[in-house]
């Protein structure tokens, strides 16, 4: 019977001995420590200089801890064993594991922070809760690669053991100071190239307001240089001394793609240099004029002494040092004044005559059409090439548009979702040339098609006659009586087959293709146009193109959307030039001067064809309700984007 209880007795015994260890109390920051395991108890031995033991490497270490020092840090209210929680008696056993948890312990005293448990004292460990969040996250706390039990860098690599200063403490400006230092017993390397640069120097000098390692790399998320955050966190963070520069650097395409989030544009140091900066005039500098042709090339294979004449800092706004620029900015904002003072106002004495008319009942002229060959009740207005071409262009230009305001607007709030979509900043130059391409295509193909038509019969051919595109003086006479309908001082106009804001719609885009396509070729091959232009056509080709681009696609959006499909006669589409046909009774009110012109000559009959099928009709409105969708849609972001929203 005796042996037959015995396991459980055993047993009994064995849990009442595990029950009693647990209910033990460890000590713990929140506990009373054992006054043999106090501060003053192991300051005895440590607090005594070269008090020193061997390591386990077989070499003397210094364990020697100033007590004045400890207890002036911001933990010198704490007991030792409180980090050092392996050490349970003293004399301690040689051999212990030396390891402390920084993190763990202010985890645990944050969360009695905000339960309510510390009190006040401990406010400030939202911060250092902060830092621990960015240390996990950055390259200091990933395994080393030579060992992989270890992390790059622990917090008391950089902060020390015994003596960190609190915040108000004098002494932070020479822990400051030293940061370089401290970097360095890692980063050896990068320390000599550092401690000789323009900011080493300023350091060294006692200069507070020189740059140490923490002011480009931060001091807890610091992250490999080779990603596109850093890369354009570290571009930043230049900016916080270097204010002006930034921000004229922000406006070249640099900048902005670098704005955008992507890193494989040139940043600051890929021209200045990174540690080993030096000042531009200092002959060691990779910007020095000596050395500047060098440091471009790094990138742009094949550049010449004219390509690094381009101002990467120019300032528009600054005449005396910059005048090309500041002139091409000036003439460029004057004309979008000009154009848009007058547009915009033809569009809105145009939108209100036209809404009074129909408040009064002005109807449209009446077209006779039981007078009319049976069924042919259209106006034949444009053929399929004419089509053709108006959807190509369209397409192309709102192609052109897309990609070029997500960099135009880069610090837009939808431009880095945009550009993700596009593909990155490489995939959207590739998708802006082929549009520039098609419509380029367009453009110069049409012009063969006139010189061609033209050089058939140039010796009947009226260059300012009823049908020519060309402007007259009839088209001067037009916009004025215009004005004096709008203003009830005359009847309509009768306007012939091309109207002057047609023909202003015509010949746009060889204004706009001539500044734009040459400054985009300009940037497109920089290389080839640096070999016989100077530096700041670069800076004027990247100014006109953005302004006209701009000018180009409100306009669009805006007067010719209006002209074509938002006024009243129109709304809330014109399906034209999708369908080639207009209805003769519209055709007749919006160009009455050529529809009599050809009653009276017999030739109308010839231009009559019959109403667009169901099918075609539906097709076209689907096709222009897109496309003018579309539009809106961009000229949504290009308004948020001058905003900047």
């Amino acid at each position: 019977m005796t042996l037959a209880i015995r396991p459980l007795i055993t047993s009994f015994f064995y849990v009442l001995f595990i029950v009693a260890g647990l209910s033990i109390p460890l000590p713990a920051a929140s506990q009373e420590i054992d006054p043999k395991l106090s501060s003053d108890r192991c300051l005895r031995c440590h607090g005594r200089s070269n008090f020193t033991r061997e390591g386990p490497d077989g070499a003397e270490r210094n364990l020697s801890v100033s007590a004045d020092d400890f207890h002036g840090s911001v933990h010198g209210d704490r007991e030792c064993v409180e980090c050092h929680q392996d050490i349970v008696k003293t004399p301690h056993r040689k051999g212990i594991d030396r390891k402390v948890g920084c993190v763990q312990c202010h985890l645990d005293e944050w969360e009695q922070v905000q339960t309510g448990d510390a009190g006040q004292a401990y406010g400030s460990l939202e911060n250092v809760v902060d830092h621990i969040e960015s240390y996990m996250n950055s390259a200091h706390a990933r395994p080393r690669l030579d060992d992989q039990s270890r992390t790059n860098a622990t917090c008391h690599d950089c902060h020390g053991s015994h003596y960190i200063q609190p915040l108000d403490r004098e002494g932070r400006s020479d822990n400051y100071m030293s940061m370089s230092q401290v970097c360095g017993e890692c980063h050896s390397k990068v320390l000599t190239l550092y401690q000789d640069s323009v900011h080493g120097k300023e350091v060294a000098k006692g200069n507070q307001s020189a740059a140490v390692c923490s002011d480009c790399h931060t001091r807890h998320g610091v992250d490999t240089p080779g990603t596109d955050d850093e890369r354009v966190r570290v571009t930043e963070s230049c900016g916080n001394c270097h204010q002006d520069s930034l921000k004229t650097y922000l406006g070249t395409y640099h900048g902005k793609i670098t704005r955008l989030g992507y890193g494989e544009t040139a940043k600051c140091y890929d021209c200045h240099g990174a540690h080993e900066i030096q000042r531009v005039e200092d002959p060691v500098s990779k910007m020095h004029v000596d050395n500047r042709l060098e440091t471009c090339q790094t990138c742009h294979e094949g550049a010449s002494a004219g390509f690094v004449t381009f101002q990467p800092h120019g300032d528009a706004h600054d005449r005396e040092n910059f005048p090309e620029m500041w002139f091409a900015q000036t003439f460029m904002i004057g004309l979008l004044l000009g154009t848009f003072a007058f547009f915009w106002l033809h569009s809105a004495l145009w939108f209100y005559r036209e809404w009074k008319d129909r408040k009064e009942g002005k109807n449209r002229p009446h077209v006779l059409t039981e007078a009319l060959p049976e069924g042919k009740t259209h106006f034949r207005r444009f053929n399929r090439w004419w089509r053709a071409a108006h959807l190509t262009g369209a397409l192309s230009i709102m192609t052109l548009t897309l990609t070029g305001i997500t960099v135009l607007y880069a610090e837009s709030f939808w431009a880095p979702t945009i550009m993700r979509l596009l593909g990155g900043p490489d995939t959207a130059g590739y998708i802006h040339r082929v549009g520039a391409i098609g419509f380029m295509g367009v453009f110069f193909i049409h012009l063969i098609y006139f010189a061609i038509r033209i050089g058939k019969n140039w010796r009947t051919f009226d260059w300012f006659g009823p049908t020519s595109l060309v402007p007259s003086w009839q088209d001067l006479k037009d916009a004025t009586a215009m004005f004096r309908w709008f203003f009830g001082l005359a009847p309509r106009p009768d306007l012939d087959r091309f109207t002057y804001w047609e023909k202003f719609d015509y010949w746009a885009p060889f204004w706009g293709m001539t500044i734009i396509g040459i400054s985009g070729l300009v940037m497109w091959f920089p290389i080839k146009f640096a070999s016989f232009l100077p530096g700041w056509a670069f800076n004027v080709a990247q100014i006109v193109h953005g302004e006209e681009a701009f000018l180009a696609a409100v306009f669009l959006f805006t007067v010719h959307f209006f002209n074509n499909h938002f006024r009243p006669d129109k709304f809330p589409q014109d399906t034209t030039m999708f369908t080639g046909r207009v209805p003769l009774e519209i055709y007749k009110h919006e160009h009455r001067r050529e529809y009599e012109r050809l009653l009276a000559s017999g030739e109308l009959e010839k231009y009559l064809v019959d109403a667009p099928t169901e099918p075609q009709a539906k097709s076209a409105s689907l096709l222009g309700a897109s496309l003018i969708t579309f539009g809106l849609f961009l000229l949504t972001l290009v308004i948020t984007g001058f905003l900047g929203l």
